[in-house]
This record gives structure tokens, C-alpha cells and sequence, in this order.
């Protein structure tokens, strides 16, 4: 079982979607004595996890609360994953729904609740060090979602707990199947306000079609995209010429150009060196400027040596721009996704992020 804060005499309020593992985490945290309230913020929730996460609060004798927090789920993230596709960047909506919306919201109802602390599902560990806390990795290294969570204040993660930290994937659906709550639980969904449509109807709806040439890496034509939005540095799949495949390497945005290679190694998928803005530390000790660090610019990634060398001026945890120098050229990486840094010597521990501006 996950080695928890001892909850004798503390309230906790539990985030819940309806899916297997907040709904293991609500059990674990009634296991270890808390005192615990449900919330479900509805960004845009289905009612069929509504009617799920209302029988699971049902079935622990847990008050349940839906909180809209749709108004700053549209204008925060769904706002922003569109604006930076139009930039022909790639976004990272669930770390900033985290950063901006999910974890503000619950820390904020848990005050009016009176709640000490706030629980989420996500697989991560929280560690007390001296007198600070660490964003740590959880026992289940294939289900790390310490990606999503690298924009954190030291706050935020002072009142978290993550119940599923000692444990893997299988065993919370091995609990959920004893506790017989595993056919309650829904699967979550990569966009969850894409919904039933596809991702291209998505974006032909809000943002539009857009035609343009697709040319390779020496300016040849090939043929004709619907719209930059439409894609992203590496992608295959989509891209529906004759004779590939074919892999974006990269933008004309000022032609309205894609620019493809049928070489899945061609030396413009690769990048050495990139910017950092915006880049948070989750500790208030602020590094100093040139840090060896593992970093990964997409989530799943395999971790990579770099050294993060400050280049602005710091505002807070969020210190301006830095830049990240790999030991070897890392491939995709692309403008506007997240690159995560990691602490020496085996990548434990979370200690931040940024936004990728240039590479």
C-alpha cells in the first residue's frame, strides 16, 4: 500500500473523474484514516463520469462537489492550445490545465472546505526535504506523470498528496478489481475537450483550413496541406503523399510551406541546443546559472544528459529564460512543447521546466 501522510484528524479533498485511479486514490486515502470530501471540477465532464465519480463518493460514504471550472478551463488552456497552433508551435495542454486550472481549483475549494490537504491521481511522489518539498518519481517509472505536474509552485505541492506513488498501474487496477470498482471507472482520454470528434475536425472548426504547398528539404513540391496547425516537427501520419512515408522537419510559416523528408534521420529533425522562457523551479532555492541536469522535451521521452545555462532575468520561481544544452542532439523538438529537467545522477526528482522557443 502507498506510504501516505498519516491521516488521523486531516481533511482531505480529493480530486475525482471517474476513472480507476482517482477512484483507488479515493479508497487508499478513507484507508489511511483522512477525512475525506470529493470534488470533480467540470472542464467539460461527460455525465457519464459525473454519474461514475457520484457512485464511487456513493459507495465510500464521501460528500461529492462539481465545481465549473469550465469558464478557466476554455479561456486557459483550450484558448491556449489554439493560439499556439496558429504560432505553428506545439502545445502541452495538460501541464498548463494543471498549472492554471485543475490544482488552483481544488486548493482553493479545499480553503473554503477547510481541508489541509488536496489528492490527486497522478503518479508522483511528494518528498520532504529539510524544510522543502520535492516533486519525486513514483514506483511505477512506465506511468510517470511527473511531466504534467513540472509547473508547480512550492505551494501547491506543500498541501498535494499523491496516494498511488508506491504503486504500479497494476496493482491499483488489482485493488480496484478487489474493491469491485473497476467497471465504474472510465478510461481517460490524450485531449479531453477534443471529446467524440477527431483532432483534425477539431481544428478545421476552430481554427480552419489553411492550403498550402508541402515541399521537401531541397524545395520541390510535392504536393498540398490543409493547414500548418494541422502538424507537428516529426509527424508521419496525416501527411497522405504518394511514395512515403514522409516526416514533417519543419515550417515556412511566412509561405505557408511544409516542409517534409522521407528520411526519418534527416539532420533537421535533430537539435543540440534550445531556449527555455517562462521556466519554472519547483523549489524556491533558485539553481545556480549552469546546472547539469536529465531533461526530456516530450512526455515519455527517455531522459537525456544536458546543462541548463541561465540566460535572463528571474522573476520568483519563474525565471526568465534559460538555455539547455544536450551532450547529443535530441530529435522532434519542437517550439512551444515543455522540456522537463531532472536532478543528477538518475533523474528522481523533478526540479522544473520550460517552454521550448528555439532549437
Amino acid at each position: 500500500m502507498a506510504k501516505m501522510i498519516k491521516g488521523k484528524n486531516k481533511k482531505v479533498l480529493a480530486g475525482i473523474s471517474g476513472g480507476v485511479d482517482s477512484a483507488v486514490s479515493l479508497f487508499l486515502l478513507k484507508e489511511q484514516g483522512f477525512d475525506v470530501e470529493a470534488i470533480s471540477l467540470d472542464l467539460n465532464l461527460s455525465e457519464e463520469a459525473r454519474k461514475t465519480a457520484k457512485g464511487i463518493c456513493e459507495k465510500y460514504k464521501v460528500p461529492y462537489h462539481i465545481i465549473d471550472a469550465s469558464g478557466d478551463f476554455k479561456k486557459r488552456v483550450i484558448g491556449y492550445f489554439l493560439k499556439t497552433l496558429k504560432e505553428n508551435k506545439t502545445p502541452s495542454p495538460c501541464l498548463f490545465c494543471n498549472q492554471l486550472v485543475k490544482i488552483p481549483a481544488l486548493l482553493d475549494f479545499a480553503r473554503q472546505r477547510k481541508a489541509d490537504y488536496v489528492a490527486t491521481g497522478h503518479y508522483a511522489r511528494k518528498i520532504k526535504k529539510g524544510k522543502e518539498y520535492q516533486l519525486g518519481c513514483p514506483k511505477d517509472k512506465d506511468k510517470d506523470q511527473t511531466y504534467f505536474l513540472a509547473f508547480l509552485s512550492q505551494k501547491q505541492l506543500s498541501k498535494i498528496i499523491f496516494p498511488l506513488s508506491d504503486l504500479t498501474k497494476k496493482e491499483v487496477y488489482q485493488i480496484a478489481k478487489k474493491e469491485k470498482i473497476r467497471h465504474l471507472a472510465r478510461q481517460s482520454q490524450d485531449l479531453c475537450f477534443v471529446k467524440e470528434k477527431s483532432l483534425s475536425d477539431f481544428l478545421a472548426e476552430n481554427i480552419g483550413i489553411k492550403p498550402g504547398k508541402i515541399l521537401d528539404v531541397k524545395g520541390v513540391f510535392l504536393g498540398e496541406h490543409k493547414g500548418l496547425h494541422f502538424y507537428t516537427k516529426g509527424q508521419r501520419k496525416g501527411i497522405n503523399l504518394a511514395g512515403g512515408p514522409f516526416w514533417v522537419v519543419g515550417f515556412d510559416p511566412k509561405r505557408n510551406n511544409l516542409i517534409v523528408s522521407k528520411d526519418s534521420n534527416d539532420k533537421e529533425f535533430f537539435s543540440k541546443e534550445l531556449e527555455l522562457s517562462g521556466v519554472n523551479f519547483i523549489s524556491d532555492a533558485l539553481p545556480k546559472a549552469r546546472i547539469g541536469v536529465l531533461a526530456r522535451t516530450r512526455f515519455r521521452q527517455p531522459l537525456a544528459k544536458a546543462t541548463l545555462i541561465k540566460e535572463g532575468h528571474s522573476t520568483g520561481n519563474f525565471s526568465g529564460r534559460w538555455r539547455l544544452v544536450f551532450e547529443k542532439p535530441q530529435r522532434a523538438v519542437t517550439p512551444g512543447q515543455i522540456a522537463v529537467f531532472y536532478g543528477l545522477p538518475k533523474g528522481e526528482v523533478c526540479l522544473g521546466g520550460g517552454i521550448i522557443e528555439l532549437h
